[in-house]
């Protein structure tokens, strides 16, 4: 007990010992407290090693008095859990306060953060990327640090796949700002959390996702490694919608990479496993149905060269929500593409137009050098 007083005075046994012999003088105590008995009075033990279990008269009256608590108080051992206590220090209590924050995220909080989210990706869907990718970014980095102190795994788990949804996001609204490696390490952000959260769906969702920024720098058999590997997990464990989706996924990496038979099975395979009724209520992070098929199939023909692209896109264009600007904007592009190869260049230039004014207003810059690359190689 007398040790861990002393050490709540913050006080040496020079000092202690300087201090009590004052108190004593003071008030008129004939005793003495030397430093050495200081110290065998802190540790509870002799010189010879032995339980210090009594004092000296005038020690004791000078003790009681100067600390106010009875000697025999004062000679207690120490419990083990006193011996270890120790004065939180800043970085002790900073951690606490993390915990605490952690502790008070629950699922309410999370579910504010996923439809705070799911505004984020409407607002993107029809207006673009670059008036949202900052703010994007800071609801991801605080995502993260949180996480990383949510104690409660079931918290812990729902949070991880709301961090999912926003690093896919954040890496499809980075790649369409020309910002590939920022979008390969959203993308990779995606995937560790997708592993947190448990969830074979988000993973293949995350590889699906990466694959594209692959397919933009050219590494297409990576691509179609990718996005098989992303179809392997979900086989069987995924919903429908989502399986649909990543078929699509495939046959595109497969489009790229020059496998036109592949690429048309894979298609034939997703459109035969989407149902006619369109149910995301598993897949809220997913916005696919048999129209957005068709645009992605029109998108694969149109890689391949193929004249059929042309009739597909343009149906799919008829079809397409007005409110998906930066679809729209890709779909003209492939327009473009495809036109340009069958030498129907007036058509091509008509779309490329319109295509050139739309990705200016969402800011899509990936769009824009898609058309500039167009126009030099194909000359429409």
């Amino acid at each position: 007990m007398f040790g861990e007083l002393l050490r709540q005075r913050r006080q040496t046994a020079q000092e202690f010992s300087e201090q009590a012999e004052t108190f004593a003088r003071e008030h008129g105590l004939d005793a003495t407290l030397s430093p050495r008995h200081v110290q065998r009075l802190a540790s509870g033990v002799t010189s010879e090693g032995r339980p210090v279990r009594s004092v000296h008269q005038s020690t004791r009256r000078l003790l009681e008095e100067m600390l106010g608590v009875p000697i025999a108080r004062l000679l207690e051992p120490v419990r083990k859990s006193e011996k270890n206590w120790r004065h939180p220090t800043e970085e002790d209590l900073g951690l606490r306060a993390r915990i605490a924050a952690g502790r008070n995220l629950d699922t309410e909080t999370v579910s504010l953060l996923r439809r705070k989210l799911d505004i984020t990706r409407v607002i993107d869907r029809r207006l673009g990327a670059s008036a949202l990718l900052g703010e994007l970014r800071g609801q991801i980095a605080q995502i993260e640090r949180v996480l990383c102190d949510v104690l409660n795994q079931q918290v812990r788990s729902e949070l991880a796949e709301v961090l999912v949804d926003a690093s896919a996001l954040a890496g499809w609204q980075s790649l369409d700002q020309g910002l590939v490696e920022d979008s390969w390490e959203h993308y990779n952000t995606a995937r560790m959390a997708a592993r947190e959260a448990g969830s074979y769906a988000l993973e293949a969702y995350a590889c699906a996702g990466q694959a594209v920024v692959l397919l933009d720098i050219g590494e297409t058999r990576a691509a179609v490694e990718l996005t098989e590997y992303a179809r392997t997990i979900a086989k069987g464990r995924v919903p429908k919608l989502l399986y649909s989706w990543l078929t699509a996924g495939y046959g595109e990496a497969c489009a790229a990479d020059g496998e036109k038979q592949t690429c048309i099975r894979v298609f034939d395979e997703a459109l035969h496993s989407i149902s006619d009724t369109v149910d995301n209520s598993d897949t809220p992070y997913l916005v696919f149905d048999s129209t957005h098929l068709a645009r992605w199939r029109g998108n694969a023909l149109a890689r391949l060269g193929a004249r059929e692209a042309i009739d597909v896109l343009t149906d799919v264009l008829r079809r397409l929500d007005p409110t998906f600007a930066r679809a729209e904007t890709a779909l003209r592009v492939d327009l473009v593409q495809v036109l340009a190869v069958n030498d129907e260049k007036e058509e091509a230039a008509a779309h490329a137009e319109r295509a050139r004014l739309l990705a200016a207003q969402i800011g899509s810059v990936r769009q824009g050098k898609r058309l500039a690359v167009m126009q030099q190689s194909l000359g429409y």
